[in-house]
């Protein structure tokens, strides 16, 4: 009995210590996000009055995911091979959250630069990405993985929502006489939790410096190898990810439009933040419940934001469009990366993460290119292309729940 006692307690124990590790790479994620994501916010209407045209935004963004994700591989490979996962943490984080202060600094007209620490920034976030996702896997392992992974996008989504809101009050407070001036203030002031996100990695690091000891899972000594209801869902990922307009797009149609002013066009990025925090809380619980088919929902959910968006200048139709938006963005955030760590095994974890975004970034990459191309020719061929991407990427989400029954 006292045996039985003790064991019941060592696994509370490990699952607090778990749950603790999570709450904390999910306060780094908090500041991380309210630095690059308020950024994000604004980065559509900066990059346009620094000279960009839509087309080159649409590529930018694009190209900036496809590199971080393309890299995912690389920086995955050498996460499972070494070991070194917090050194990649680190190192990727201070790419990533040092980029966007530096955005202050370029000239009028000075879009090419801009461009280059755009993409800068999401090579940080490639270096980061599957080395943070594999030790986060190792706590969510213990909690549930759908709200291992649910719990930190909620934090993450919350920091996306403050960094917004932060910039919509230096603007309020600024003025918004001079538009690229306010906007340089607002990327300086996004230094301050840059700086705290470097000091808190490091404090992980030292807190956390084994967290694979939370995951009871013996090593596996199989190679990862992809089966066929795998490739049926990178299919249906990529389709999503072909069919998602970036965000730099939205804003840019909101400025075009008139339909909010200039000073409120963060709000919009951080309203969708908040309601994919809340997204990926509900779809979190949901996959653990059901598993896949939680995909299949969330994205019949978000398909038809376009619609809402893209056709209209109505301020009420396109909140409702950000709104589905955000949806799928925090399905994305959280389903995807947990359905991902259930397939893959734990050896080869950084590695497959690496596989999973890699595709997703090529297809995010093209999606983003294309769809920015259709918004300069007529913004409903963008919304043609974008429904129809999602709602194929339902259907294999479908042929893959059945593949792996058969499985």
């Amino acid at each position: 009995m006292i045996e039985k006692s003790k064991k019941n307690h060592s696994c509370k124990k490990q699952i607090s210590g778990a749950m603790a590790f999570i709450v904390l790479m999910g306060i780094v994620s908090l500041f991380s996000d309210m630095t690059h994501e308020g950024a994000r916010s604004i980065l559509g209407e900066y990059l346009n009055l620094a000279g960009a045209s839509a087309a080159t935004i649409g590529f930018v963004s694009g190209f900036g995911e496809l590199c971080g994700y393309s890299l995912r591989l690389l920086s995955g490979f050498i996460a499972d091979k070494t070991k070194k996962y917090w050194t990649l943490v680190i190192v990727g984080y201070t790419l990533q959250v040092l980029a966007i202060p530096a955005l202050a600094l370029i000239p009028e007209n000075g879009w090419i630069i801009a461009c280059g620490l755009i993409i800068m920034e999401r090579i940080g976030k490639a270096v980061k990405k599957p080395a943070k996702n594999t030790l986060v896997s190792f706590a969510a392992s213990e909690v549930g993985t759908g709200k291992g992974f649910a719990f930190q996008e909620f934090l993450d989504q919350l920091g996306a929502f403050l960094g917004p809101v932060i910039l919509f009050v230096i603007a309020a407070v600024k003025g918004t006489g001079s538009l690229f001036s306010t906007y340089r203030v607002c990327f300086a002031i996004l230094g301050i939790p840059a700086l705290i996100t470097i000091a808190l990695v490091v404090f992980s690091w030292i807190r956390y410096p084994n967290p694979e000891m939370f995951e009871k899972t013996k090593e596996e000594s199989e190679e990862f190898h992809l089966k066929k209801s795998f490739l049926y869902y990178m299919i249906a990922i990529c389709l999503f990810a072909f069919g998602f307009a970036d965000f730099t797009l939205i804003t840019l149609h909101a400025a075009n439009t008139q339909a909010f002013p200039d000073s409120t066009l963060s709000l919009l990025y951080a309203a969708a933040m908040a309601v994919d925090a809340f997204a990926a809380l509900f779809f979190g619980w949901l996959f653990d419940r059901i598993g896949l088919k939680a995909l299949i929902a969330s994205t019949i959910c978000s398909a038809f934001f376009s619609c809402f968006i893209f056709i209209t200048g109505n301020p009420i139709l396109i909140g409702i469009g950000i709104i589905l938006w955000g949806i799928g963005m925090g399905a994305q955030e959280s389903i995807m990366k947990a359905a991902v760590s259930k397939i893959i095994p734990r050896t080869m974890r950084s590695t497959g993460f690496g596989i999973f975004e890699t595709g997703f970034g090529i297809a995010w990459f093209l999606g983003s290119w294309m769809l920015g191309a259709l918004y300069d020719f007529k913004p409903v061929s963008l919304v043609a292309v974008s429904v129809t991407a999602q709602l194929m990427a339902v259907l294999f989400y479908v042929i893959c729940i059945k593949r792996q029954k058969k499985e």
